[in-house]
């Protein structure tokens, strides 16, 4: 008897604190719904990029398409040749249509960033959660294996690991991955720690509810906005580490196109008035600017701590 009373009075005592926080209609500002119109454009482009291009990504285009009606030229040339009926964005310097090799370069660059951004949520957030949960050794274990890793520069261990083991897509995603859940796991890790000791948390734990409930059912649904925000800008990031791998010829190997690889080996064209380097910097900068638009929206709208979180 004495033990069930004593299980009512700490049962009563928190049967007026707080449940999980109750979820509010997002409304974006104009700036964000701008970003979220260019993000879907490029979603689009991802699926039926390659149906809509004029000319396969690896195609040399032919000498007479360019061949001006009553010129003295037979042989003209075709690598940086300007915008025009043929090539609506010009040529690179193998004279490859600059467009289809951009729509082709999306599907790339942004599939595999997105897998990769993936496979770092599905490592950082798992083990994350599971160090906050845990605590104790396993928290100071995991911590400490995840502040070792992310002690070491992402370019140099890229450089090194490809340089050992070769560049294929396959490799560049688990890379990638593996590098930025080391971030990942730092914010998941602190968000949890912060709704463990809510009251809501301890409400739960008072009614006798599991672990895996707790984690399930007040853990992530409460992690998940800062979490979806960050996701944003680690897809971003992992965006920019892809095409800077691609630039310095580490990353997607020709003839396959990205949007990285495309500036870097159009750039001899600059001096010539050639366009085909600053297509792909520019895919890369709207698509990259316009999450970044999207980011900002929803940390405003959670008050600017999402921000303050972010590593």
């Amino acid at each position: 008897m004495p033990e069930d009373t004593s299980k009512t009075a700490v049962s009563s005592q928190f049967e007026e604190l707080p449940d999980a926080p109750p979820r509010r209609r997002m409304k974006l500002t104009w700036t964000g719904r701008t970003g979220v119109c260019v993000v879907v454009f490029w979603a689009v482009i991802v699926v039926i990029g390659p149906w809509i291009s004029p000319y396969h990504e690896a195609d040399i285009l032919d000498e007479a398409l360019f061949i001006v009606p009553g010129s003295d030229d037979p042989y003209p040339a075709t690598d940086f040749q300007p915008p025009s009926r043929v090539v609506w964005l010009g040529t690179d310097y193998l004279g490859r249509d600059t467009l289809s090799r951009t729509l082709w370069g999306a599907r790339t660059t942004i599939g595999i960033s997105l897998v990769s951004t993936l496979l770092a949520y599905l490592v950082g957030v798992t083990l994350g959660i599971a160090a906050a949960v845990g605590g104790g050794w396993l928290d100071s274990a995991l911590s400490r294996f995840n502040d070792a890793f992310l002690s070491i520069p992402s370019i140099m261990l890229a450089l090194v690991v490809i340089a050992a083991i070769g560049s294929t897509i396959p490799i560049l995603i688990v890379l990638t991955g593996l590098i930025y859940a080391t971030s990942v796991f730092r914010i998941a890790r602190s968000l949890g720690l912060d709704v463990m000791v809510s009251d809501f948390v301890e409400a739960a734990r008072v009614r006798g509810e599991g672990l895996w409930w707790i984690i399930t059912r007040e853990i992530l649904p409460n992690v998940a906005m800062p979490m979806a925000t960050d996701f944003g800008l680690r897809f971003v990031y992992i965006i920019l580490f892809i095409s800077s791998l691609s630039f310095l010829g580490l990353g997607v190997q020709p003839p396959q196109s990205d949007w990285g690889s495309m500036v870097r080996e159009s750039l001899a064209g600059l001096p010539y008035g050639s366009i085909a380097p600053l297509v792909p910097a520019l895919a890369i900068a709207t698509l990259t600017i316009s999450i970044n638009l999207i980011v900002d929206d929803v940390s405003a709208h959670a008050g600017g701590r999402l921000a303050k979180r972010m590593i």
